[in-house]
């Protein structure tokens, strides 16, 4: 498991644990993420907010969030061609 935080951009992976409050759960929850949901990771510069998407919605969580967010890995993103 890795934090969503460390999570390269085009990798889709399932949440497997949040260590988080009940009110970070709570607005999770009303994101539909939850463990066991599987998301693909949109955006990551490693600095400011992790970009992912959930169906056909995208979601901005805050670097703090996403750290508490601990994830598998499905697929790697594939490397650029040049």
């Amino acid at each position: 498991m890795v934090p969503l935080s460390m999570t390269p951009t085009g990798a889709k992976v399932k949440v497997a644990r949040i260590v988080a409050g009940s009110r970070l759960r709570s607005r999770l929850a009303h994101m539909g993420i939850y463990e066991g949901t599987i998301v693909k990771v949109i955006a990551n510069v490693r600095r400011g907010p992790v970009i992912i998407s959930r169906d056909e919605a995208r979601y901005g969580l805050g670097f703090g969030m996403a750290k508490k967010i601990f994830v598998t890995y499905l697929s790697s993103p594939r490397p650029k061609s040049e």
